[in-house]
């Protein structure tokens, strides 16, 4: 039964409509051109040790004035690889005179103070600590 002028479509033309569809899939494009399947296959080939930084930690480093030297960064993503080795989730990684509070799982610094700022030398929600 097809209903005529009214707009709405019979279950035949439905069935034309989508499941007779011979229009291969186009992949989205992101802002930059890149599909969503290369952006994602770019984030999975990342290195295992690089280290990412939250909004909370940057924002920290910025009001505490604390710059990172390339060699301080790679002994954090260093203490980082270590920590994950052992098996640690959470650990604090210390280099220098800087204590980092990272997220092992994904490889993302979750605070940062240095010693002036950790002035109890207490930290909570830790399972394993790292000296670099």
């Amino acid at each position: 039964m097809k209903i005529q002028n009214s707009g709405f479509l019979s279950i035949e033309q439905l069935q034309d409509q989508y499941l007779n569809q011979n229009k291969a899939a186009v992949p989205v494009k992101s802002t930059d051109g890149r599909s969503f399947q290369e952006i994602l296959e770019s984030s999975q080939n990342r290195s295992a040790g690089e280290v990412k930084f939250s909004k909370h930690a940057a924002g920290r480093l910025a009001d505490r004035n604390i710059e990172l030297t390339s060699g301080q960064m790679e002994r954090l993503q260093e203490g980082t690889q270590r920590a994950q080795q052992k098996g640690i989730k959470e650990s604090l990684v210390i280099v220098d005179q800087l204590a980092f509070i990272v997220n092992i799982p994904n490889s993302t610094v979750v605070t940062a103070m240095n010693q002036n700022d950790a002035v109890e030398n207490v930290f909570t929600n830790i399972d394993g600590a790292v000296i670099i």
